[in-house]
């Protein structure tokens, strides 16, 4: 599946890391409105590396020069970014997705689906065999996309507060 028109895909880089906390924040905020996640830094800081790739989505003309500058304009709309993990069943190495992205004002137009299958085709170049990530239970559209993407349930990871 393609980027949708008038959007455009980059790769990101050590230097945007405050952009990726900032993405972070506002995915959390959205589920939990009243809680703060400046903790969201430090685990940019301990996973976001070489290893692990970033990839913004931008309106394509966020790529034109600005006006007497020379510079391009990247006003980035969704954010993915993916980690590694290992399959504790059968031992394997696979891409787990960090975080998926997409600002309210650009959802439903196809740009999570295809930056999912962005990552599966990015796993499946360096020899992944499945894709991991993690979804909150409240969070029901998310929870409708990666199913409608054949995505399913293999484990249910439990808390319990302590306080």
């Amino acid at each position: 599946m393609a980027i949708p028109a008038d959007y455009v895909l980059w790769s990101g880089s050590g230097l945007d890391r405050a952009l990726l906390v900032k993405f972070m924040q506002r995915t959390y905020q959205e589920l939990y409105p009243d809680q703060s996640f400046a903790h969201l830094a430090r685990t940019v800081e301990q996973y976001f590396s070489k290893e692990t790739p970033l990839w913004w989505i931008g309106h394509s003309d966020a790529h034109k020069p600005e006006f007497g500058t020379g510079t391009y304009a990247r006003s980035p709309i969704a954010c993915l970014w993916l980690g590694n993990a290992i399959d504790q069943v059968k031992g394997d190495r696979h891409s787990h997705i960090f975080l998926l992205y997409v600002l309210p004002a650009h959802r439903r137009k196809g740009i999570g689906s295809a930056l999912m299958h962005h990552a599966e085709e990015w796993a499946r170049e360096r020899g992944d065999r499945q894709m991991g990530l993690q979804v909150f239970v409240a969070n029901q559209p998310a929870i409708s996309l990666y199913q409608k993407l054949g995505y399913t349930s293999q484990s249910v990871w439990m808390v319990k507060p302590l306080i």
